[in-house]
């Protein structure tokens, strides 16, 4: 990682200004890199998303948030790529930096659509998610069509909480398009958990009692 010694410039609200561009490509494929882990990932590098998980199936009333079993993991893994934990909920490269956020729920049981309402980022940060909040996240930034294919590629190896998403909805076309494909989104998300790799995955929080 010391090829990217000083290579971001600062700024005064913690996120750096300007990052080369071969820098940002680097660092992107250094976090590709967490794939080899089961869970954790690089969700969506477009959207600057990294996602962990912990279990293979939800109640639509399970909370949607980072657990401390997913937090330390993504702790113990992030380490190794020049990340380390400055705050209760940011990381920062030790070279570049960059930072990974990790935006808390302003509410009880609030919307996972709203998780990065109250946590600005700059351009080169990342957010660090659960499953769930990375497919909202894509619901909103993408078309109908680019969305679907990158949450059906998510939960292939991340499962998400796909009725808790449809009880949050709001009349709007990107989530009237969600509503639509939720029987398949669960057909895609059943077969993907009954089979390898999901199928023999234990919890996270049990592998680190």
């Amino acid at each position: 990682m010391r090829a990217f010694a000083d290579l971001g410039t600062g700024s005064t609200n913690g996120a750096i200004d300007e990052l080369p561009p071969e820098v940002d490509i680097a660092l992107t494929e250094a976090l590709v890199g967490l794939k080899r882990d089961p869970y954790i990932k690089l969700a969506d590098a477009e959207l600057r998303i990294i996602s962990v998980f912990d279990e293979l199936k939800y109640d639509r009333a399970d909370m949607d948030v980072l657990s401390r079993s997913m937090r330390e993991h993504a702790v113990e893994k992030l380490a190794p790529l020049g990340f380390r934990q400055v705050t209760g909920s940011s990381f920062q490269h030790s070279d570049t930096g960059v930072r990974i956020l990790m935006p808390k729920s302003h509410a009880l049981g609030g919307s996972p659509f709203d998780i990065a309402r109250y946590t600005p980022r700059g351009a080169w940060d990342y957010y660090l998610l659960t499953p769930t909040q990375a497919a909202c996240m894509m619901i909103d930034a993408y078309s109908t069509m680019k969305a679907m294919e990158r949450i059906k590629t998510l939960i292939k190896t991340q499962p998400i909480n796909i009725l808790r998403i449809s009880d949050y909805l709001e009349k709007k076309p990107a989530h009237d398009a969600f509503e639509q494909a939720v029987g398949h989104l669960q057909f895609v998300q059943r077969e993907a958990v009954t089979s390898e790799p999901l199928r023999r995955r234990r919890a996270l929080g049990s592998l680190r009692v």
